[in-house]
């Protein structure tokens, strides 16, 4: 038995037919390939696959063998990475996470703060909701994060910039013709607000409603930018959101500055105080300069 024995077996389980499998996943002869599968059954000693003229089926025996073959082909994947990154230098790595929606703005600016270093370090970039970057700093999977500032045991925040907050609306709505979106407008309209999830930019934004004497309920409560977004087009609602979701709206979609004292949300920086990493030491101090970058 032959690691290509599992890779076709596999292709034929996921396709449900010889013929698909064949041309689209394998590139070669059916012919060919009914007589792997044949071969690979002979040396395994049971039926894998019952064949009919609607495709191919798997036999109770080929449905254990399918998650068996899988992740025989996972490890000897995992074992051809792990031997090609044993030969080559190791890098030290530099794990740097993002609020959905900031890595547009702030990923060139992070890496430009390391632009010396580049060549002999593997940064690693993710995206997530800042409770789940703030948790991920703790359990030490990230040296750095840009999320919201929230009291975290052992997490240090630095305050690099101050991202407004815009009105996001479809593009074809009557108010969108407006240079700025008046909050009290939002009264009668579909409103898309935030979920619990995102606390800071939920407190914050009720916080301005209430300032402004505005009381709307949420005909939705969503956690991230691309639901907002999706809701505010498929519904013709409205919603509020920092600006960097500007950088995933739509042709359909725009946003628009708040009237008046428009609030704004911290863009902070937070890392381990214990995280001895000499890059993320290098990175800290020169940080001063991240806005301007």
């Amino acid at each position: 038995m032959e690691l290509r024995h599992l890779r076709y077996f596999v292709a034929v389980a996921e396709e449900g037919s010889l013929t698909v499998a064949a041309e689209k996943r394998l590139h070669t002869a059916q012919p060919s390939l009914s007589r792997q599968i044949r071969d690979l059954e002979y040396e395994v000693g049971v039926p894998l696959l019952v064949r009919s003229v609607h495709g191919v089926q798997l036999t109770e025996a080929g449905r254990v063998f399918l998650e068996h073959a899988r992740l025989a082909l996972m490890q000897a994947e995992a074992a051809t990475d792990g031997a090609r990154r044993a030969a080559q230098p190791s890098k030290q790595v530099f794990a740097i996470g993002f609020t959905t929606g900031q890595e547009v703005d702030w990923l060139p600016r992070a890496t430009s703060l390391l632009r010396n270093e580049l060549a002999d370090i593997e940064i690693r970039v993710s995206s997530d909701h800042s409770a789940t970057l703030a948790e991920e700093l703790a359990r030490g999977r990230l040296d750095v994060a840009f999320l919201r500032g929230e009291k975290t045991p052992d997490i240090e925040f630095k305050v690099v910039a101050q991202e407004p907050l815009v009105a996001v609306l479809p593009s074809d709505h009557r108010l969108a013709q407006r240079e700025t979106f008046d909050p009290k407008d939002l009264v009668g309209e579909t409103y898309i607000g935030i979920s619990k999830v995102p606390r800071v930019l939920r407190a914050l934004i009720a916080e301005y409603l209430e300032r402004c004497g505005i009381e709307v309920t949420p005909a939705f409560e969503i956690d991230n930018y691309a639901m907002a977004i999706s809701l505010v087009a498929s519904n013709r609602g409205f919603a509020i959101l920092p600006a960097s979701a500007k950088n995933f709206l739509p042709w359909s979609v725009v946003s628009r500055p708040l009237e008046g004292d428009a609030p704004t949300i911290a863009v902070t920086v937070g890392f381990r105080r214990d995280n001895a990493s000499p890059i993320l030491k290098t990175f800290l101090s020169r940080i001063d300069g991240l806005d301007a970058a």
